[in-house]
């Protein structure tokens, strides 16, 4: 079985310098906020083209951060999207924000940005002021960043770009993370720069903002053991630190193989009854996922499954109508109503650098007996 996902393939091919950056930081016997954390905060930043990067516990912890940084806590509301890992709006709701979950561009996924300008020009009855925006680049793809940018600015809106799922991917020239007021990442370990554990960070240019995140991050402390502010306990260990320095120096070659898999699926695709992703214009995709839209899904999976080839759903219930949030999260003017028929076609295929040509090949021949 090939399967959607395969972490364990990006520790295999790396195997010798892995292990080797775990050893020098175990000898090291400095395991929080040490040398490796510090070397990587600058090497993702300048990898980035940003001036500060900030290493914390995950990628949810990232945006709580951010939010915690600009003061935006109780009465404000966030909006970003219910097509989403929920730990985008789990963030929103720890540092007592109330989400606004808004509905997305049915082609790319991504947030709809004219519900955007319209909840900051005219807040739903009953919320809190929109004081933010966390655009999602879902999958890898960027957001129209460009009109939701300009929609916060008129409203005074801080815009968070959530790239979780978008490393190293650009709009118009610039890479994702270096264009909103600041930008959230995780490295889970499926992630395109993917730790072997948990493992964020953040991204900024506003230096002061920067530097209030760090203290926060550790309790608030700029001296050690005195807060100056309230703060939490989210840092990025040693060991997550070192892997992510190994791995980092692979993204830009990996990333590129994705996007040699997804053309070439593109290629199969596009002669059969399955359409391949759409891809934003000026804009240069990672391919976390690679996902197509299925109207008869399972039995589609089943017939994948039966060729070995496995595959996974990103996501298959809105965050608005799972239990925890049915009934008591705010949604925009459009209801998510295409948020709710993405979820029920979505549908992700294989796709990592280390799967071999001989593999990418078997998938392809299994999505060719598709049109069969």
């Amino acid at each position: 079985m090939i399967p959607q996902a395969d972490p364990g393939a990006g520790y295999r091919a790396r195997r010798a310098e892995i292990e080797t950056a775990i050893a020098r930081v175990l000898e090291s016997g400095w395991y929080i906020l040490g040398q490796e954390g510090r070397a990587f905060e600058q090497e993702f930043a300048a990898w980035l083209g940003t001036t500060r990067a900030i290493g914390c516990a995950n990628g949810t912890d990232a945006i709580a951060l951010i939010l915690r940084g600009m003061g935006i806590g109780e009465d404000c509301t966030v909006a970003t999207v219910s097509h989403t890992a929920v730990a985008t709006v789990a963030a929103i709701e720890m540092v007592g924000a109330v989400p606004l979950l808004l509905d997305i561009d049915p082609d790319t996924y991504t947030m709809d940005p004219d519900e955007l300008a319209a909840v900051i020009e005219a807040p739903p009855p009953g919320l809190p002021p929109v004081r933010a925006a966390i655009p999602v680049h879902l999958y890898g793809q960027a957001c129209d960043l460009d009109p939701m940018l300009a929609a916060c600015r008129a409203g005074g809106v801080s815009l968070i770009e959530d790239c979780a799922q978008a490393h190293g991917a650009t709009l118009q020239g610039r890479k994702l993370g270096t264009i909103g007021q600041a930008a959230s990442f995780s490295f889970y370990p499926t992630k395109n720069l993917g730790a072997l554990g948990d493992g964020g960070a953040l991204a900024t240019d506003d230096w002061e903002l920067a530097e209030r995140i760090a203290a926060i991050r550790q309790y608030g402390w700029k001296e050690r053991y005195i807060s100056d502010v309230v703060g939490v306990n989210s840092r990025l260990d040693e060991i997550q630190a070192a892997i992510l320095r190994v791995k980092l120096r692979d993204l830009d070659a990996n990333n590129a193989r994705r996007r040699a898999i997804a053309d070439a699926f593109d290629a199969v695709l596009s002669n059969g009854p399955l359409a391949p992703p759409v891809r934003r214009d000026a804009a240069e995709h990672v391919f976390h996922q690679y996902v197509i839209r299925v109207p008869e899904r399972a039995s589609v999976q089943a017939r994948l499954r039966e060729q070995g080839i496995g595959t996974g759903v990103h996501y298959p219930a809105p965050v608005h109508v799972q239990p925890a949030y049915r009934g008591r999260v705010a949604l925009g003017p459009a209801g998510c109503a295409e948020t709710e028929r993405a979820a029920a076609e979505v549908l992700s295929l294989p796709i990592y650098p280390e799967l071999t040509d001989e593999q990418v090949e078997r998938i392809c021949a299994a999505l060719r007996g598709l049109a069969g």
